[in-house]
């Protein structure tokens, strides 16, 4: 059944998620009147200083970025209340569906806009060094949409969590979402605009970023360079289609979801993001095959693939199970403990992605040099609307507790829903690491399209100490120091949020113990560290990277 076919229960849900969508509205409208002047600013310079076709496809990409943000709201908000109705009268594996269904369709709208925005453009100008130029202006207003709605989402969705928390959990003493709280009602608005708008348009800007500059690295490359890789032509085209590739598997692994819908939500969409990963990885391989590309380029796809995967485990491992019930067990000597605790598990929690971001570049650079580390981008991003799937869960079910409370529905159904939340906690850090190793990746991609271009234009430039050499330390030194404090600060928040949960399910003295008080104070730190300031780190590092490549022909 489609998600609006969904039963939406009486007036006492309806009223509340109707709350909840004018509140997401009036959010939206805000950003855009604020974001509109700077994109038509933007717009206009880059028409006069890079030409006409940079424009357009500047306009396309706000096009795309902002029509992401808006489908990702509205599905959000619409989603929210069918599954809370689903969860008071059909249970769980119902639920599971239509949230899932809600963060399926904002993902496979994400990327669809991508490759359609993308591929018209290469389509329109022609698929060659000029149209490479072109396209990097469409990577800078994706950059642009992203940073206002991570940011001003942020702010919000922390500055209205920590307030009805810090009112009613602290100063009233009474449950989370009770509607006597009237923060209640812009915490959940803030779900849907920092997580859902938020986490989608930074996973946007990345998904297009790599392609865009994977496919400058595939146009600069010299003519030796390209011989011993393949076609030049094919080595432009290759992101664009390992991308397609990706939506298509993508849409097989939201199906295996659906089909795990009945057992544990955990292995169901374990089952999903492992079967769409492993498909697109062999539909890749072929791919290069079929291409006539060189088969050391699979390995760079092979090691992104993986990788990937392996930096969303070590997420998860350093915010569940284990690491989280010793974090809140520091909760029982205070909220000084905890803090301490969660700043130290979020410092040691970056040596193990480090390492596997390194081997992945490591990797991809041996086989294929810097082209590969771009595929190795690309191929981490492949299955982008599977992971948008996976993390737009969980405000939805977030948001459907939220609902469940308000509407008094009982401790039956938010016993569904709260099951739905705990999970879809974990899948929110899986995704906020995944991010930010597909975001250094990204940049990385980026900085190294940026060394190529200039160094085709300017042969003297590793040697000599200019305009763009410095510019290029600035940002090699922004993304080694923004790569470690993005993950720290979104390890430590969802270790603290998680600590938090754990109380709460009658742990360590349960609510209202003083464990559980210390715990709350830890996750008002936590919520803007892991919604806020970590994850705009992601964005500003591709967004100074995406700029320098779109001026470098004018260095």
């Amino acid at each position: 059944m489609r998600l609006r076919e969904l039963p939406t229960g009486g007036r006492a849900l309806t009223d509340v998620s109707d709350q909840i969508s004018d509140g997401a509205l009036r959010f939206l409208k805000r950003e855009f009147v604020v974001l509109a002047p700077f994109a038509v600013v933007i717009a206009v310079a880059a028409w006069f200083a890079l030409g006409g076709q940079a424009a357009i496809a500047f306009a396309v990409g706000a096009t795309a970025s902002s029509v992401t943000a808006v489908v990702g709201m509205a599905v959000a908000t619409r989603a929210n209340v069918r599954t809370t109705q689903a969860a008071h009268t059909s249970g769980g594996p119902a639920a599971l569906n239509a949230a899932f269904g809600g963060g399926a369709i904002v993902g496979l709208t994400l990327a669809s806009l991508g490759l359609i925005g993308l591929g018209t453009l290469a389509w329109a100008f022609g698929l060659d060094a000029g149209t490479a130029t072109a396209l990097q202006t469409f990577g800078v207003d994706a950059s642009l949409v992203a940073l206002f709605f991570r940011v001003g989402g942020g702010i919000y969705t922390k500055g209205a969590d920590v307030g009805a928390d810090e009112v009613g959990k602290l100063e009233e003493n009474i449950p989370e979402d009770d509607p006597r709280n009237p923060g209640v009602i812009a915490d959940n608005v803030g779900d849907i605009v920092g997580d859902t708008a938020g986490m989608g348009s930074d996973l946007f800007e990345s998904y297009a970023g790599s392609i865009i500059a994977t496919i400058v690295l595939a146009a600069t490359m010299g003519e030796v360079a390209a011989a011993a890789v393949g076609p030049s032509a094919a080595l432009m085209a290759l992101p664009l289609v390992l991308a397609s590739v990706g939506l298509g598997r993508s849409a097989l692994g939201i199906v295996v979801v659906r089909g795990f819908a009945n057992r544990a939500p955990a292995t169901a969409l374990r089952a999903g993001t492992t079967g769409a990963a492993i498909l697109f990885l062999v539909a890749g391989l072929a791919v290069i095959a079929g291409l006539g590309i060189a088969p050391k380029v699979a390995i760079a796809v092979a090691a992104g693939t993986l990788g990937g995967m392996a930096i969303g485990l070590a997420t998860e491992g350093s915010t569940s199970g284990a690491s989280v019930r010793k974090l809140a067990k520091t909760a029982e000597t205070g909220a000084a403990s905890i803090n301490i605790a969660g700043l130290a598990l979020g410092l040691g929690s970056t040596l193990l992605p480090v390492v596997l971001m390194a081997a992945v570049i490591g990797i991809a650079s041996l086989a294929a040099g810097l082209f590969g580390v771009g595929i190795a981008a690309v191929a981490m991003l492949g299955t982008v609307a599977m992971t948008v799937a996976t993390d737009g869960f969980g405000p939805i079910a977030d948001n459907a507790g939220g609902i469940a409370e308000m509407a008094r529905l009982g401790p039956k159904t938010r016993a569904v829903t709260d099951e739905l939340d705990a999970l879809g906690n974990t899948t929110a850090a899986v995704g906020k690491g995944f991010a930010i190793g597909a975001a250094a990746l990204a940049a990385l991609t980026i900085i190294a399209a940026y060394v190529q271009t200039v160094a085709t234009l300017r042969p003297g430039f590793l040697l000599a100490f200019d305009e763009p050499r410095v510019l290029l330390g600035m940002l090699g030194g922004a993304l080694v120091s923004a790569v470690l404090l993005a993950l720290m600060m979104a390890n430590s928040g969802a270790a603290w949020d998680n600590a938090k949960k754990y109380i709460e399910e009658g742990n360590l003295g349960g609510k209202g113990s003083p464990a559980h008080h210390a715990s709350i104070i830890g996750d008002t730190v936590g919520d803007p560290f892991e919604d806020t300031a970590g994850p705009s780190l992601n964005i500003l590092i591709k967004l100074m990277a995406i700029v320098s490549l779109a001026i470098a022909p004018l260095l």
